[in-house]
């Protein structure tokens, strides 16, 4: 006002005064944009005094010569007030619009950082971190187990005793927010809010804001609340895939438990039926059977019994290693009494094979558990024997790399698919092959764990030329 009358003052000899009335009206506007609409409608009526007084003859007076000048001074009045109170208007629909896009984008912050996070632990972190930053508090939140509601994630120095258990417990019951800055159980040391889709709730979401803060402001009551709501869907997508996981879990317990059913049956009906069938020749006609014929009986049946018993011991050892209850007992040993005690089980299975050798005469004894390790290699010369013709050799060869001992046992069979290479350690998993060739998938993943529990690592590469080679890596110290 005083800028626009000594401007007015000066240009008044040139000027007519009711031109000078802009000037007025230019201080009004500016006036309401920057201080509001109170300053705004002060800035009018002190314009109209201002004008009368210092720019419309005679001056400096509030008298007037020229009736005419009331009308000046009511026009500014009015087009002063109606522009102070549209531009104060325009002022506060600007300041809404910031408010909503600053909602609108820690909204956004949370919902990104709530979609990221696929568990439990990561969807709490984001809630405590995001709603702790934007309102400057401590955030805990409560979840629901068993038939109690217990603190799930907390920021350090927020309050955990009973009265504010007890809190919480009523706002998990009833669904409505109490404490600090709210008309139920003010007495409440933070701000409690439920975290609720529909009627269901999943939890609920402590606040506790910086001592001397007045009260929650409307605004921020809404955010918060808001927030709350998004805090309650991320929980609620949570829980939903990790039932979906276990579901799924459940499905795929349901089918390993059909196949491991229909493979055992097979595998186990296929020993008893030739044993069952030896015996009963034995029992039935066994005068009429000549000394060869019954020798011959005799011998399908120890065979298939020892079938049998290892198909068992595969079975309890793949119990043990699953349920972590397979201990070894770790002592230096020669490598080549452990292939040599591998070879006798199948002494008959390799009668007529060439089986070659070639283990280092300087090969340092190897600390692990003789009884397990046999077995190991056992398997993989039973895997060999299976998947590759009797005119071909199996070789097994040893040496040093890097303070371990490598074992290989390569064949001149089949080979494994490329595709099938990663997947032939996993239970009950058998690649591509002939079809004479029987079998559970379980050997490999036993070699697999026993290894693995001595320290190792057991794979599988394909020879150039034909066949597949098994490295076994030992490590030469505890």
């Amino acid at each position: 006002m005083v800028a626009a009358t000594v401007f007015g003052s000066i240009a008044k000899t040139t000027l007519d005064p009711a031109n000078i009335v802009i000037l007025y009206l230019i201080a009004v506007i500016l006036t309401a944009v920057l201080w509001g609409k109170g300053p705004a409608v002060l800035a009018s009526i002190l314009s109209v005094l201002a004008f009368d007084f210092f720019l419309v003859p005679p001056y400096l007076t509030f008298a007037v010569n020229d009736i005419q000048y009331v009308f000046t001074f009511a026009g500014l009045l009015i087009a002063g007030l109606v522009i102070s109170g549209l531009s104060s208007k325009t002022r506060a629909q600007s300041a809404e619009a910031g408010k909503r896009e600053t909602r609108t984008a820690i909204l956004y912050r949370l919902s990104r950082d709530l979609a990221a996070s696929d568990s439990f632990e990561n969807v709490l972190r984001a809630i405590r971190t995001n709603i702790g930053e934007i309102f400057n508090c401590r955030v805990a939140v409560f979840l629901p187990s068993g038939d109690k509601i217990v603190p799930e994630s907390v920021d350090a120095g927020f309050p955990v005793d009973e009265h504010e258990n007890a809190i919480v417990d009523w706002v998990y019951s009833t669904g409505n927010t109490a404490g600090w800055g709210t008309d139920s159980l003010r007495s409440a040391k933070a701000h409690y809010l439920p975290l609720k889709i529909s009627k269901d709730i999943y939890g609920v979401l402590g606040v506790l804001f910086p001592e001397g803060k007045a009260k929650l402001g409307r605004d921020e009551g809404d955010l918060l609340a808001a927030l709350s709501s998004q805090a309650a869907v991320a929980i609620q997508r949570v829980k939903l895939a990790e039932t979906s996981r276990q579901m799924e879990i459940v499905k795929a317990t349901e089918k390993l438990q059909t196949a491991l059913l229909n493979s055992i049956s097979h595998d186990l009906r296929t020993p008893l039926v030739s044993i069952k069938g030896a015996l009963s020749s034995l029992l039935q006609d066994s005068s009429l059977l000549d000394a060869e014929t019954r020798k011959e009986l005799l011998e399908t049946a120890y065979e298939e019994s020892d079938h049998l018993n290892r198909l068992v011991g595969n079975l309890l050892d793949m119990t043990r290693v699953e349920s972590g209850t397979l201990k070894i007992h770790l002592k230096p040993c020669e490598l080549r009494d452990v292939i040599g005690a591998s070879l006798q089980p199948l002494k008959d299975k390799l009668e007529g094979r060439e089986i070659e050798i070639n283990i280092p005469e300087g090969l340092p004894e190897i600390p692990m558990d003789f009884a397990l390790m046999m077995r190991v290699f056992m398997n993989l010369l039973d895997n060999a024997v299976k998947y590759s013709s009797r005119e071909t050799p199996i070789r097994i060869t040893a040496s040093i790399a890097e303070n371990s001992a490598r074992i290989e046992v390569k064949d001149r069979g089949f080979g494994v698919p490329v595709e099938d290479l990663a997947r032939i350690f996993d239970k009950f998993y058998r690649a591509v092959k002939p079809r004479q060739i029987t079998g559970t998938g379980l050997g490999l993943t036993i070699c697999k764990g026993i290894v693995e529990v001595h320290g190792g690592k057991i794979w599988a590469e394909n020879n150039p030329d034909s066949g597949s080679t098994f490295i076994v890596i030992l490590p030469l110290k505890v």
